[in-house]
């Protein structure tokens, strides 16, 4: 065979070899792009998004949507090719698999994780927003969940109204955790709560769980050597009146101050906080209205101008993110709280722009 053609077939098998490695080989890589965005303002899929029956609601223009990024799950192995490609997509961002999720986790418990994230976004958002309008939500401490093989298994359930803790009355979720580590482990602690039955029953009836109460002790164990008990305390909120959000497929927390956002419109005389601009954004937010960072912050800036978007709430942790490659014609506001948002839409409505807290240095 002669040197050339020799040389050729090799070439020829090595690039060959190369092209199936590129395809076969697995690479611990995972890619992110723009989802869909949805106005909290408007319907989806033939329903309205939020929900709302027992309290006026007045009417909204303009948008207010949220945000939300693609990823390829927890099982799936990109192969090479498709992370060189998204490296070079400047639309995506391939990041390491384990940014994204955690070593052995299923799809499943992804799945189970981002909607519990998704619903519990979706309650600080309705205490969020009331709270914002000066609306009563009553609030009481329960027990979210019970470590197995701690002290509280068997003795406390999930769904137990904790009134107090040594005869200390627990006013907010915190306090527990603050009155059960003034203890060394091995000393007993007291409870004072509701049956989560009894609680349960309450609530059907319209009720708020006020009694029986019933006391438990407990006897602490060490975990880092501290006492504890072995549950998880969460806040419970009762509103005056129904919110609904109705929107599936959708997961994690990022979506709070968009639907906070939504309910304060819905829900203010006048409405229209946008004055029928086209608004976007993302953040998580807690009961007292702090808005909180997210992830793939750029990816959901692509997909707001895309669908047209105008201006981008943007939580502040996110700005200098976001401010690095922000799509043209997009500008982001930087937001803490519910309040800045409001503020900043307020802004917006009124075409009063020289005053909006930007993102990016120049103020654009």
């Amino acid at each position: 065979m002669p040197r050339r053609t020799a040389t050729l077939l090799a070439s020829t098998l090595m690039l060959i070899a190369l092209l199936c490695a590129g395809v076969l080989i697995p690479v611990p890589y995972s890619e992110m792009s723009p989802g869909p965005t949805v106005n909290t303002l408007g319907d989806h899929n033939g329903e309205p998004v939020l929900q709302i029956s027992g309290r006026k609601t007045y009417p909204t223009s303009g948008n207010l949507n949220m945000t939300t990024v693609r990823v390829t799950g927890p099982d799936y192995n990109m192969n090479l090719f498709e992370a060189v490609y998204g490296w070079l997509d400047p639309s995506s961002a391939v990041v390491p698999h384990k940014t994204l999720y955690p070593e052995g986790q299923t799809a499943a418990q992804a799945d189970q994780q981002n909607a519990e994230e998704f619903t519990q976004s979706q309650e600080s958002a309705k205490v969020a927003a009331l709270k914002q309008l000066h609306i009563p939500v009553a609030t009481q401490t329960v027990v979210g969940a019970v470590v197995k093989g701690k002290p509280a298994d068997g003795v406390l359930h999930a769904g137990d109204v904790i009134k107090a803790v040594d005869g200390n009355e627990v006013q907010q979720t915190g306090d527990v955790a603050k009155f059960v580590t003034r203890h060394k482990p091995g000393e007993k602690v007291v409870f004072t709560l509701i049956p989560a039955k009894d609680a349960a029953a309450a609530e059907k009836q319209g009720k708020r769980p006020e009694g029986p109460q019933k006391q438990v002790a407990i006897t602490t164990a060490a975990d880092s050597g501290r006492a504890v008990v072995g549950i998880q305390a969460q806040a419970d909120h009762t509103f005056p009146f129904t919110i609904d959000v109705k929107l599936a497929d959708v997961g994690g927390p990022s979506a709070g101050l968009m639907f906070a956002l939504g309910i304060v419109d819905k829900l203010t005389p006048g409405g229209n906080l946008t004055g029928g601009r086209f608004v976007a954004g993302t953040g998580t937010i807690d009961d007292q209205g702090k808005v909180g960072p997210i992830g793939g912050i750029s990816m959901k800036t692509i997909g707001a101008r895309d669908k047209g978007a105008e201006f981008f709430l943007t939580p502040k942790e996110n700005c200098a993110a976001a401010a690095k490659d922000t799509p043209s014609g997009l500008r982001l506001v930087k937001v803490g709280t519910i309040g800045d948002a409001v503020q900043a839409l307020e802004k917006i409505r009124k075409n009063d722009l020289a005053g909006l807290p930007s993102c990016s240095p120049a103020g654009r």
